[in-house]
């Protein structure tokens, strides 16, 4: 495992000012998002990806979240170098296409490995050392697809769906430890994934329209709104909010609008 850590440090008199946080997945998309996002705010702020290339004030880790070993050194050196760690956001994960039949076992593994137990392993070398934080807080990131029943995504929603029942789960076992556990759902987002799927599509126009126009509000989800979302939840701002699954879709989850001109 290798690690970049910026010459720059944090923002100064924010509001996160003497937090520490790790954000998985953290060197492009939502994580990119929600990293800078911390920064911004005066946190401390690790990122544990493929790649540790990431811009200051960020401090770039190279870790697979399928490593259990790389995992637990990275968070360990967090803790050693950068004074401690509060804050935990499990967003790395990888997508995958098709129905029930679609996708052999392996890739189902695969996919689990990543997107469901990359969580578990994050979080269980990061709890000794939120029980000693005092603005403990673990954001996870869902996805719409965990309740909406989307078409050609059955791997994928199962994968989100564990997730979105950890997420309760863990946010159960930890409150009395003074950690609070919580998730954001996106809808459709604006992400490099979706590029590449929109790149790979027979009309790439017609269809970020048809996705566009799933969502209620009439576009793809930013990056920078699912960050904001995170940060919040992660804040001291949300300190009564734990177990909470917080939609960020335009509408999606909740709203059933007329179609257009009825």
């Amino acid at each position: 495992m290798t690690t970049t850590t910026t010459s720059s440090s944090a923002t100064s008199g924010g509001e996160l000012a003497g937090l520490t946080a790790v954000v998985t997945g953290g060197a492009s998309g939502i994580g990119l998002a929600t990293a800078l996002e911390f920064a911004r705010r005066g946190a401390t702020v690790a990122v544990f990806d493929l790649s540790d290339d990431v811009p200051a004030p960020l401090h770039g880790f190279s870790v697979n979240v399928a490593d259990t070993d790389a995992v637990d050194t990275a968070i360990a050196q967090v803790a050693a170098t950068l004074g401690g760690l509060d804050i935990l956001v499990n967003n790395a994960g990888i997508g995958a296409q098709g129905t029930v039949a679609d996708n052999d076992l392996d890739e189902w593994r695969r996919v689990f490995d990543i997107n469901v137990l990359g969580i578990v392993r994050t979080t269980r070398a990061a709890l000794p050392h939120l029980r000693r934080s005092g603005n403990a807080a673990v954001v996870n990131v869902c996805s719409i697809a965990a309740t909406a029943g989307l078409p050609q995504r059955a791997l994928y929603s199962a994968s989100k769906g564990a997730v979105g029942s950890l997420t309760l789960a863990m946010a159960a076992d930890h409150v009395r430890e003074g950690i609070r556990v919580n998730a954001v759902a996106p809808g459709t987002a604006d992400t490099p994934w979706v590029g590449r799927l929109l790149d790979s599509a027979a009309d790439p126009a017609a269809e970020r329209a048809a996705l566009n126009a799933r969502q209620p509000h009439g576009r793809l989800v930013t990056a920078e709104e699912i960050a904001a979302a995170i940060v919040y939840l992660a804040s001291p701002a949300a300190g009564s909010t734990v177990g909470a699954i917080l939609p960020v879709d335009g509408g999606m989850a909740g709203l059933r609008l007329r179609p257009p001109g009825q």
